[in-house]
């Protein structure tokens, strides 16, 4: 069974054809969904996924760094408030995303850094969102240190050096359809890294892989990933999915 440790399936994106998404993804060996959250937007029909399918998805609670403006502290106290109520797998998707907007760079870090603490407070995961901010993320991770669970760089796409930095801190890597792409170098980096550091992931709706790439990236396309991945390694398709979801399992606890 392959696990998609971060998939934006509430999207309105899918509106017209979840259903039939989820349907071929299972059918393509895709059994367990992992949902990031982004802003108090995302929350309603985000757990909506989750109930309508709580053998298979899951649901995370934080507030994505590009929607972290002026009223942060108010969205993150209606964060806050949610993991009062109830439980969730992690606290993502939160970090710091330099590519879109710098100004807001020190609202952002003291954002990621309180929401490190409110996983520490409930002993869960945080999934991290780094993007052309690597240096920033990893300074506010020495400041406020993670407890275990660490946790998942998503979308990792730094060199072996940095995957290894980030290994040494305890956190898995998060390695989607970017990996298909030639240009990445992200196959220098799978070959070095045991794949006990690895999960898998689609990002859907974005950053679909090839031979798809520029098009709506969907949760069978999972099984894209796992299959690069063990051509990287030289492995079969049948151990990248049995270690990369006991890896999934050992970060979630679910």
């Amino acid at each position: 069974m392959l696990t998609d440790t971060h998939i934006h399936l509430y999207n309105k994106e899918f509106d017209p054809d979840r259903e039939q998404c989820i349907e071929q993804a299972v059918s393509a060996g895709v059994g367990r969904y992992f949902l990031p959250n982004i802003d108090l937007e995302s929350i309603a029909p985000m757990l909506a996924l989750e109930a309508a399918h709580p053998d298979r998805f899951f649901a995370m609670m934080g507030l994505h760094p590009c929607y972290v403006k002026e009223d942060w502290q108010e969205q993150l106290a209606v964060i806050e408030s949610w993991w009062e109520r109830r439980t969730f797998c992690a606290v993502g998707e939160i970090g710091i995303d330099l590519y879109w907007d710098k100004s807001t760079l020190a609202l952002q870090e003291e954002a990621f850094s309180r929401q490190i603490q409110l996983a520490n407070r409930y002993n869960k995961p945080i999934v991290i969102h780094c993007r052309e901010s690597f240096n920033e993320v990893m300074a506010v991770l020495k400041k406020f240190p993670k407890q275990t669970p660490q946790g998942i760089f998503h979308c990792f796409s730094g060199n072996a050096d940095q995957a290894r930095e980030v290994i040494q801190l305890g956190f898995s890597l998060g390695i989607g359809g970017v990996v298909t792409y030639k240009k990445s170098g992200l196959d220098h980096v799978v070959k070095e890294i045991p794949l006990e550091h690895i999960v898998l992931e689609t990002d859907a709706p974005y950053l679909a892989p090839v031979p798809f790439r520029g098009k709506r990236n969907t949760p069978e396309y999972v099984r894209i990933v796992a299959e690069q991945i063990a051509n990287i390694k030289g492995i079969t398709l049948e151990e990248v999915a049995a270690v990369t979801t006991e890896n999934s399992r050992k970060i979630f606890g679910c």
